[in-house]
């Protein structure tokens, strides 16, 4: 019996369920649907998944398989593969933290088979880690302490494929929607990129060659390249699993590596996320702590399109925004520096924040997105408080200390500069030095003032 595999969102062979459960049936047709609605959201991580696709279709080949690839909307897309293929089954992931599932059962009923829906390979089920009293954790470290105490089941070996007796047909591995999205970024930040799954595996194993037990204190420094992993871009698009990395790094810490605690520690909170996303599915647009839906948050405004153009004139905050457009990328610590100053210095909606991320990280993850976001913003769940504003001249004497990240960014004549320019729309105004958008100790007062007002 021919059955499809809807690669979705995770797009490698090690460690998938549903292509696992696929295979017992029978003759496999891996799938992939490209949505044009997605690439209009979310266009960097379209271009990151579309960049995953040829290393995916050489490994299945390798198989004596295929990619097929379409394009449309997935329940149309699904229901014609089916009609096309005579397919009776479709086995795919759980689109939670990253699509709802509405429609897509009824369709492929419709056209005559049946779906199966499998857990993605996160480290546990989702509502699995408890409380002694049963409920969902709301604080990360208790969470983490109960997440670290449980049973990570092992990966699942990559299966190994039949072929159906007839292929339908494919539209081929460009996004086209996504790239004319990106526009002039698409070849820019296609050269930052390392996409496939051999590749993530590569990378994961030269990681744990050189972690150390510094690894917490040097993941800090953003012009530390080598301090982390890199792969929360093949995370967000399924070129590795989280199941994978914990026990891969589990097998390093038995061999003496330092610094894997701390490594385990940050796939964590990936893993709260999901978890609060799972239980507040409107964590991007609701805030979670409901009484913070009446601050007085700014909407989008003149102020928030310089951020997003990389022009507040604070140097650490335009070196951030200026390397995430042009690599799709932002160091960790130079993520809540930037939103920070959003939120609190200009006193802009976070979900304005949230929204650009959204558009530009190629490491896109809805879950944790919102979370980090809100944590930012003091209105979410085990927030940082409102009133602990970072100043960024501070951040950046503590953490770039030579200037390293910020003249990589902001000198002219350096490549990311140059990169950024070349990647940047023709309408927007590169300016080399601009000026303040906002005094620091004045914009922290007004932050605080607000506050205060709120909490009256």
């Amino acid at each position: 019996m021919t059955v499809i595999c809807w690669f979705r969102r995770v797009l490698r062979l090690d460690d998938h369920p549903a292509l696992a459960a696929a295979a017992q049936e029978g003759p496999v047709i891996p799938l992939v649907i490209l949505d044009p609605a997605e690439a209009r959201a979310h266009p960097a991580s379209a271009q990151r998944q579309a960049m995953a696709l040829p290393d995916l279709d050489a490994a299945l080949r390798r198989q004596g398989s295929r990619l097929i690839v379409r394009r449309g909307d997935p329940a149309a897309v699904l229901a014609q593969v089916i009609r096309d293929s005579g397919a009776r089954a479709v086995h795919a992931t759980q689109g939670l933290p990253f699509a709802q599932d509405d429609g897509l059962g009824a369709a492929v009923d419709q056209a005559g088979a049946r779906l199966h829906l499998h857990p993605l390979a996160d480290l546990v089920p989702r509502g699995s880690v408890l409380t002694g009293g049963g409920t969902r954790f709301k604080v990360f470290t208790p969470f983490w302490r109960a997440l670290r105490r449980s049973h990570i089941a092992d990966p699942l070996p990559a299966p190994r494929l039949s072929a159906p007796d007839a292929w339908p047909g494919s539209d081929g591995l460009d996004w086209p929607e996504a790239r004319a999205a990106m526009d002039r970024g698409w070849d820019v930040v296609a050269r930052h990129v390392q996409a496939g799954e051999s590749a993530a595996q590569d990378r994961l194993d030269a990681f744990l060659d050189r972690v150390d037990a510094r690894y917490a204190e040097r993941r800090d420094v953003p012009a530390d390249g080598d301090a982390t992993s890199g792969l929360s871009d093949a995370l967000a698009v399924g070129e590795i699993s989280a199941r994978r990395l914990w026990h891969k790094a589990l097998n390093a810490q038995d061999h003496g590596q330092g610094g894997i605690e701390d490594l385990l520690r940050e796939l964590a909170w990936r893993e709260f996320a999901r978890e609060l996303f799972d239980a507040a599915p409107d964590l991007d647009r609701t805030c979670w702590r409901p009484e913070w839906n009446d601050f007085s948050w700014r909407g989008d405004n003149a102020q928030a399109e310089a951020w997003r153009q990389g022009r507040t004139g604070v140097p650490m905050v335009d070196a951030g925004m200026r390397e995430l457009f042009a690599t799709g990328r932002m160091h960790n610590r130079v993520r809540m520096i930037a939103a920070s100053f959003l939120v609190k210095h200009l006193m802009t909606d976070w979900r304005v924040g949230l929204d650009w991320f959204a558009r530009c990280l190629t490491d896109w993850d809805a879950a944790s997105n919102a979370m980090n976001w809100q944590w930012v913003a003091g209105c979410g769940p085990d927030a940082s408080p409102f009133f602990r504003v970072f100043n960024p001249d501070t951040q950046a004497a503590k953490f770039d200390r030579q200037r390293r990240y910020r003249d990589a960014w902001l000198d002219p004549k350096a490549p990311g500069a140059r990169d950024f320019a070349a990647a940047a729309p023709r309408s927007w105004v590169l300016d080399p030095d601009p000026a303040p958008l906002v005094d620091l100790d004045r914009g922290r007062q007004r932050a605080l003032d607000a506050y205060a007002a709120f909490r009256r």
